[in-house]
């Protein structure tokens, strides 16, 4: 029988403690070898090209030259997955831009905060491993398309994504004219990051976005992001629809859940609803956007080639749960379609 080969991890990190203690604690993984260390962007490029590495974390904060501008030369010549290690969100933010495939948050205290991160880093250096480092996006500016001709006034759409997810998410509501209707996504995505990256789509797409509160309204227009730590559950009340937002435990292995947010849009929306699965691994959202076909609902997944990890939008398709699977690229374009037929 074949033995696995240990995934290949090199780590970029100025720190010397840092890099030595992070090669020590990932190397008691059975399943991953750090083959080498690099101090600064040009050290780890003659590291990729001697030690070829599956994986490389990287530190964005380093002498010589940023880890975002090393991202951004560093992608075209060779696409690495790359897990970014910061607590700089905005940072991250541009990482995701510039291609990196996921983060972790370093901790504010490492004493106290290390086993969890510790825990992460290997979980999403795993995911990594087995990712798509996505050049499509890089060759796909998405057009805002013109206006629907439905009637959008009691629609909801709900977008579900994890790993990759921050890019696909940016690129479908990019493309998203004004009038739509109100749009739930869950990210998954840590508290403070949440926000930022709502800020974010805020200043760059035609509709209003924020990071959701409790008792917030949907309606046309507004595109709401659970935020990190709660889940965002649809309800309607005497003023229409709104949002609640509550701490809880996880559900599919996460909080945000797009299990949650997807059952929700389910009661209390029915075929009132639109609900989209995007690249990220394991299952959740999966049963949800199922529950949501069930009740009437048009459900779209992401296809494999545009997906940076094929695991929850394959999990839904398995199931039953996509009614339609399409290209990321064209996925705004068939919920617009869909929109102007109701």
């Amino acid at each position: 029988m074949k033995v696995k080969s240990k995934i290949r991890v090199l780590i970029v990190d100025d720190s010397l403690l840092f890099r030595e203690t992070l090669a020590t604690e990932l190397n008691k993984d059975f399943g991953i070898e750090v083959v080498g260390t690099a101090v600064d962007p040009y050290d780890a490029r003659d590291k990729i090209l001697s030690l070829k590495p599956d994986v490389m974390t990287l530190d964005v904060e380093m002498p010589k030259m940023d880890g975002i501008e090393f991202l951004r030369k560093l992608m075209p010549q060779y696409p690495l997955p790359v897990v970014v290690v910061s607590s700089d969100g905005n940072k991250v933010l541009d990482a995701l831009d510039a291609g990196a495939v996921d983060f972790v948050a370093k901790p504010s205290s490492y004493k106290t905060g290390k086993d969890a991160f510790l825990n992460e880093l290997i979980v999403k250096i795993k995911i990594a491993s087995s990712a798509k480092v996505a050049s499509h996006k890089k060759d796909y500016e998405p057009r805002v398309l013109s206006s629907v001709e439905g009637d959008i006034s009691d629609m909801v759409i709900a977008i579900g994504a994890s790993t990759g997810g921050t890019e696909a998410i940016h690129s479908i509501i990019k493309a998203f004219p004004r009038d739509m209707p109100g749009i739930l996504i869950v990210q998954h995505m840590p508290p403070v990051f949440t926000k930022l990256y709502a800020e974010r789509l805020n200043n760059s797409c035609a509709l209003e976005v924020k990071e959701a509160e409790d008792k917030d309204l949907v309606k046309p227009g507004r595109v709401l992001i659970a935020p990190g730590d709660y889940h965002m559950i649809l309800k309607r009340g005497p003023s229409g629809l709104y949002v609640k937002c509550e701490k809880g435990e996880k559900v599919s292995g996460h909080c945000p859940s797009v299990d949650v947010l997807f059952d929700s849009v389910a009661k209390v929306m029915k075929n009132k609803s639109i609900g989209i699965i995007l690249t990220g691994m394991g299952r959740d959202g999966a049963s949800g956007l199922l529950n949501m076909k069930k009740q009437g609902a048009y459900t779209i997944g992401q296809d494999e080639e545009t997906s940076v990890v094929y695991g929850m939008p394959m999990v839904a398709y398995n199931i039953g749960a996509v009614m339609k699977q399409l290209p990321l690229e064209e996925i705004p374009r068939e919920i617009c379609k869909r929109l102007s037929l109701k």
